[in-house]
């Protein structure tokens, strides 16, 4: 099995990609740290790895995109399974204040995942076959005064992948929405991380490939999030305005 990762050195992405390496499949991975993408690599080929590839690129810059997907498609051929992970998670005061902050957080949560999406779903047309997986959030389902500028990027990126997936469901490509809650990452390391809430890189991996290989379209992980998240879209506006959420 041939696979692609873009924001291969994310936490919840090495997580799936050692699942995958355990079955004997090759890579393509993509991230802007060469250091740490270089120890991602050596660990996957470690652990069993048939090939691992790799391109340092900031995928902010979207004219990179078509580049990286060509090598990608020269490195392993056909593009079994892709994965999208990269992103980031910006102070909310400081998009709220810095218009050129909120610039930059929805260019990379959404801009720049739809630009790759775009690309890979050319490919993968032609193939007729395979499966993609984007990374969004649950912050998506529902504007809130904490992480709007976040949560609107992740929204709008919903709402392509969704379409994507009816376009794409046509030529043989399954395309999954990821929606997890709170996982402990670096990325999240500025929250307080106590609770039952929060869940394990490899808790959200195993989940990933269970999606990516069931052609699910959409994944609340962990589970309860669905619940959770359907409880906030149903309250009132009213209301809603006066939680602190």
């Amino acid at each position: 099995m041939n696979m692609v990762i873009f924001g291969a050195t994310s936490a919840i992405a090495q997580a799936v990609a050692r699942l995958y390496a355990k079955k004997g499949a090759r890579f393509f991975l993509v991230a802007r740290n060469d250091e740490r993408l270089a120890i991602v690599a050596a660990d996957l080929r470690a652990r069993g790895a048939a090939q691992v590839e790799t391109a340092n690129a900031d995928l902010a810059d979207l004219s990179l995109h078509a580049n990286l997907v060509a090598r990608a498609q020269s490195a392993l051929g056909a593009l079994d399974r892709v994965l999208v992970a990269h992103g980031t998670l910006t102070n909310q005061r400081a998009a709220e204040t810095g218009a050129d902050v909120m610039a930059q957080e929805i260019g990379v949560n959404f801009l720049s995942a739809a630009s790759l999406l775009t690309h890979v779903a050319n490919v993968m047309e032609l193939q007729r076959a395979g499966s993609i997986a984007v990374i969004g959030s649950v912050a998506g389902d529902r504007g809130r005064q904490s992480n709007y500028v976040y949560g609107s990027a992740k929204a709008g990126l919903g709402v392509f992948v969704q379409g994507l997936r009816h376009r794409m469901s046509r030529h043989g490509v399954n395309v999954t929405l990821v929606k997890p809650g709170f996982v402990d990452t670096p990325m999240t390391a500025g929250l307080a991380k106590a609770g039952p809430l929060w869940a394990t890189p490899a808790k959200v991996a195993a989940d990933i490939k269970a999606a990516m290989e069931g052609g699910a379209a959409i994944l609340y992980t962990p589970w309860f999030w669905r619940w959770i998240m359907l409880i906030i879209r149903s309250v009132p506006d009213a209301v809603f305005r006066r939680t602190r959420l």
